[in-house]
């Protein structure tokens, strides 16, 4: 074998190459199961549920180093559900994340199944749940769908520059014989510097379906959301901020229009708020954030919501928490109290479960 070794440098200096490149392949993962109650809606709903704070999942992700400061990248993730040990979406191995590309120093660029800037944006910068647990976004904000993640994805990401940053994202809607329809496209500049992150979130959204056979196409307007999001760290307590702005047909949709015994009609032109906060309390972390929803329609649908949450570790990786969410709903509104991968069943819920990442 050492003679082999030998050989091979050998010829890997008479051929020119300088060194063999390294790369690296990452196990990853999340495990999350816990109890969740549901009240207020047509059902009555006690149950073991996976992925309450976190979806649980499992990933592989990897890198190459190509040289001259440029890197193969990719991410392949699989969501589980622990409570029955199948997977999230039938026939989908990979639903969560699917992606390869490169990263250099000017910017990374995927291609594939990816989160969008707009999620991005609420779950890393204007969600003190995180869009997790009872308490989250979730709740009010549009943060569903294609709002999480696109497929048919180019993403770029620009390096960090004095704070600043900034990302764009095309998902092709592939559908024969319209390259429009099914397409969205959007993006986000942030600054984080110190004790402040701040991130606008832009995002276009064409639900335009081609005719199939003897099933008529569906033309409709235009999705549009602005995300404004941010957070300040005053050492004692971290402060969020979110303000959400939306209109044109699915640009917020409900994530269970029927979870009250009726048909709950989807805001077609509104505004979501939030405030929220986390802190040290004892040894643990308190999630707290307050959320108005601004239907400007007709029906003037408006809903207010609260969440309070607690999170306890054990070790770095696991802890466990507790969450309860709560929802007004006024003139028909018909928003539920969600968690991280359900969509919520009724006006009110609690959570408390385990979560181990690895």
């Amino acid at each position: 074998m050492n003679k082999n070794i030998i050989l091979t440098a050998i010829l890997l200096g008479t051929t020119g190459i300088a060194a063999a490149q390294s790369s690296s392949v990452t196990i990853y993962g999340i495990v999350d199961a816990g109890f969740v109650a549901e009240r207020g809606g047509a059902t009555t709903n006690n149950k073991i549920t996976s992925g309450a704070a976190s979806a649980s999942r499992l990933g592989f992700k990897g890198s190459e180093d190509l040289g001259g400061g440029t890197s193969a990248i990719f991410t392949l993730e699989s969501g589980v559900k622990i409570d029955t040990g199948e997977l999230d979406a039938t026939n989908t191995l990979f639903n969560r994340q699917a992606f390869v590309g490169l990263k250099t120093v000017n910017g990374t660029v995927t291609l594939g199944r990816q989160y969008t800037p707009y999620h991005n944006a609420l779950a890393q910068v204007g969600d003190p749940f995180g869009t997790g647990y009872a308490g989250g976004s979730k709740n009010l904000f549009p943060d569903s769908g294609t709002n999480v993640r696109t497929s048919n994805t180019v993403l770029y990401t620009s390096p960090t520059i004095s704070g600043f940053s900034a990302d764009v994202a095309y998902a092709f809607g592939e559908q024969a014989g319209n390259n429009d329809a099914g397409r969205q496209f959007g993006g986000s500049v942030g600054y984080a510097n110190g004790p402040l992150n701040v991130r606008v979130v832009y995002n276009n959204k064409n639900t335009d379906v081609v005719a199939v056979g003897t099933t008529a196409a569906i033309s409709r307007n235009i999705a549009h959301n602005t995300l404004i999001v941010a957070n300040y760290d005053f050492g004692v307590l971290r402060a969020y901020v979110s303000a959400g702005f939306d209109k044109g047909t699915s640009s917020a949709p409900l994530g269970n229009a029927t979870a009250y015994g009726r048909t709950a009609v989807a805001s077609l032109d509104g505004n979501e708020f939030l405030f929220g906060l986390s802190a040290p309390v004892m040894s643990g972390t308190l999630l707290a954030s307050v959320q108005h929803k601004n239907d400007k329609g007709n029906l003037n649908q408006d809903a207010t919501g609260w969440g309070l949450g607690y999170l306890y570790p054990l070790s770095k990786r696991t802890n466990l928490y507790g969450a309860y969410g709560s929802i007004n709903n006024k003139n028909g509104a018909g928003y539920t109290v969600a968690n991280n991968t359900e969509t919520g069943s009724g006006d009110k819920a609690f959570n408390l479960g385990v979560r181990h990442s690895f």
